[in-house]
């Protein structure tokens, strides 16, 4: 747990120093679980949502992308549910006074045991060595299993009781696993409460006319709201998606664990609409189709995993998460639902207006069947950033900070660097430098010995350095260092722009996919 702690201190600390993530309103000692993304953080973010984008709407005919409004009239969410319905489960600690998610206590109680599970499969394969079987471990060793039983039971009860909304078995759940305070070790808990998440404001010029209104929690109504307005105009036929990329808003009782759980956050969803009864077949779909987006980023796979719910929200009939190995253990990072005709017929209900799909080949309307794919984008953010945080040890004996990045999402694809400041090579290198902008952003650095530069661009996860030396003034060739394997080439200057390309093209990493 500690070794976590550091290097998550590690991700946070890195993410400022080079101009990923600041905590807003910095110099008024900042605000809580709220940040800012710095100059090379609103790039990296960027171009996730591009990858997101292109993956999911561009390369489908039948998919289209809306942007809707943050404010929606407030029916809107009474036909969610969200009114009635989007609680959390609240605890407070009497001694300390500092308030906890009652689930989220549990859940990390369960975490501290699957860290027993990991130290015990570390053990093995130390003993073991290439013959390590690693599946056959985890399903044989009765050590491993009497921890599996142990989380499995946790938390099925934990589910059980959060459906049937038995919040005092929450409670003596808590006690009977002899969970504590995480911050002062104090076991004097309070009864749980729900505690709905939504922000309230206000629309109107004057206090007697202002209408109540909600920041949206998710984007996923906005969509739902404008199904029959993208069918009409797109003449779309189904089964088709309406994707979006939006802000939303939770007042949650604790955001923690940096951008993993924020009050202002960013989601990408895409909507699927379907006939009813080939729900399933779409739901294992979208699961590995999603997941083959995730691992064409050339992220260890060992970092994914599925996790399929015990308990289901009131409009679902299947529900899985993609987790993600971050630096405090794994969490949900996109959620695949088979939402039903829940939603449709809901919001049909509450604004008496008719939502259903007339199809051709059946001959008949009916309200169609919804499959949401649903991932944070700050959660992402922080799933990339983290795992490619690495420090290396190098033959010569010294270290370095390397932030491998996949190349495609990185803010900088190449940094120009003169070797020194005199002799016309900053004049060539700011030509260089105008010629690769068009196609992509670079930068231009020539502060320090050509060394520090390396590392400083290596640290900020610059996949190419492209040095101008004296030699190019005699045959026009710079030296082109990749990030990862510290490689230098000579090459014609001519070539940069394919070599570039060639490693970075959003095109080319997406053909992964299929």
């Amino acid at each position: 747990m500690a070794n976590e702690q550091e290097s998550f201190k590690k991700v946070i600390s890195h993410a400022k120093e080079y101009g990923y993530i600041f905590p807003s309103s910095e110099i008024y000692d900042g605000l809580s679980a709220v940040y800012d993304y710095g100059q090379n953080g609103a790039e990296l973010k960027k171009n996730i949502k591009e990858y997101w984008w292109k993956a999911m709407v561009q390369m489908h005919e039948n998919i289209v992308g809306v942007d809707s409004a943050i404010f929606m009239h407030p029916t809107t969410w009474k036909a969610s549910g969200h009114v009635d319905a989007f609680n959390d489960p609240l605890i407070d600690n009497k001694d300390s006074k500092k308030r906890y998610r009652a689930d989220v206590l549990v859940e990390d109680h369960a975490a501290k045991i699957e860290a027993k599970i990991e130290k015990e499969v570390k053990k093995a394969e130390k003993r073991f060595g290439a013959d390590f079987d690693k599946e056959q471990f985890l399903s044989t060793n009765p050590r491993v299993l009497r921890y599996q039983e142990e989380i499995d039971t946790i938390l099925k009860r934990l589910g059980r009781s959060l459906e049937k909304e038995d919040l005092a078995d929450v409670k003596a759940l808590i006690e009977e696993l002899g969970i504590a305070d995480p911050d002062t070790g104090s076991k004097n808990w309070t009864d749980v409460k729900q505690f709905n998440l939504m922000f309230g404001t206000k629309l109107g010029a004057t206090a007697e006319s202002a209408m109540d209104l909600y920041l949206r929690p998710e984007t996923a109504q906005g969509i739902f709201v404008n199904y029959l307005n993208v069918q009409k105009t797109g003449r779309m036929k189904i089964p088709f998606g309406i994707a979006q990329i939006g802000k939303a808003f939770r007042n949650e009782i604790v955001a923690r664990q940096f951008i993993f759980r924020m009050r202002e956050f960013e989601q990408m969803e895409m909507q699927f609409f379907i006939k009813p009864g080939t729900q399933q077949e779409w739901y294992e779909y979208w699961k590995e189709h999603r997941m083959k987006w995730h691992l064409s980023l050339g992220i260890d796979k060992e970092n994914y995993r599925y996790h399929d719910h015990e308990k289901l929200a009131h409009y679902a009939d299947a529900a899985s998460d993609i987790e993600f190995r971050f630096p405090f253990g794994f969490k949900e990072l996109e959620g695949i639902h088979s939402r039903t005709d829940f939603d449709l017929a809901s919001h049909e209900r509450f604004s008496g207006k008719k939502l259903q799909y007339f199809d051709p080949e059946e001959n008949k309307s009916y309200i169609p069947y919804v499959l949401e794919t649903s991932i944070g984008l700050d959660r992402m953010f922080l799933a990339v950033f983290s795992s490619a945080l690495q420090e290396e040890e190098l033959e010569n004996g010294t270290s370095r900070t390397v932030l491998r990045l996949p190349a495609v999402l990185a803010p900088y694809k190449a940094a120009i660097l003169p070797l020194v400041k005199k002799d016309g090579l900053p004049e060539i290198a700011r030509k260089i430098f105008d010629e690769l902008k068009w196609d992509f952003n670079v930068d231009y650095d020539e502060k320090d010995a050509v060394g520090r530069r390396y590392r400083r661009q290596d640290a900020a996860g610059t996949p190419f350095c492209i040095t101008v030396d004296h030699e190019t003034l005699d045959n026009e060739t710079v030296t082109i260092r990749h990030r990862d394997s510290m490689e230098q080439k000579r090459v014609p200057i001519s070539d940069l722009k394919g070599i570039i390309d060639e490693e970075t093209a959003m095109s080319s990493w997406l053909k992964r996919i299929q």
